[in-house]
């Protein structure tokens, strides 16, 4: 058995703000009970699936999008993950002041990205349209974080959010 709080106790890092992959049933079942075996991070179409911290799969947004294929939890031996017909995740894009648009530069790659249209630019009298997120459509694909020239989208969780 792994002890997270002792282990988070000496390295000083917590658990990952963001649920490592999509379906999992908790942090802690997931901990506990993944074996490492690497099966989902072979299965992943979109390799976004890669060895995070102490060697357990999660999903790195930078190296692209989860189109939510279920391949992941189809490849795993293990009871990890929910039934794959309920929501992924509560993840959602958020974005912060290095946006490109923000700063008066046109930018709208990430809105050209978003398949579910949950990013719209709001045209601005004079100045650059600025991007708007519509969280209640955004499925948190993360297609957008790869595509941002400044890295300046995150995802977070709502409860991220609500901070």
């Amino acid at each position: 058995m792994f002890d997270r709080g002792r282990r988070n106790l000496l390295s000083r890092r917590r658990t990952p703000a963001l649920p490592r992959m999509p379906w999992i049933v908790d942090e802690d079942t997931f901990v506990d009970n993944c074996t490492r075996c690497n099966k989902c991070l072979s299965a992943c179409e979109t390799e976004i699936i890669v060895k995070g911290d102490g060697g357990f799969p999660t999903v790195d947004f930078n190296r692209g999008e989860c189109t939510f294929c279920t391949l992941c939890a189809q490849a795993c031996p293990e009871s990890l993950f929910r039934p794959t017909t309920e929501s992924a995740w509560d993840v959602k894009a958020q974005v912060n002041q290095q946006c490109l648009a923000q700063n008066n530069v046109e930018c709208r790659s990430c809105g050209d990205m978003c398949e579910v249209q949950a990013i719209r630019f709001k045209l601005q009298a004079g100045g650059v349209a600025q991007p708007a997120f519509e969280l209640d459509i955004c499925n948190g694909c993360g297609a957008c974080v790869a595509t941002c020239p400044t890295s300046a989208i995150t995802m977070v969780t709502s409860q991220q959010e609500e901070k």
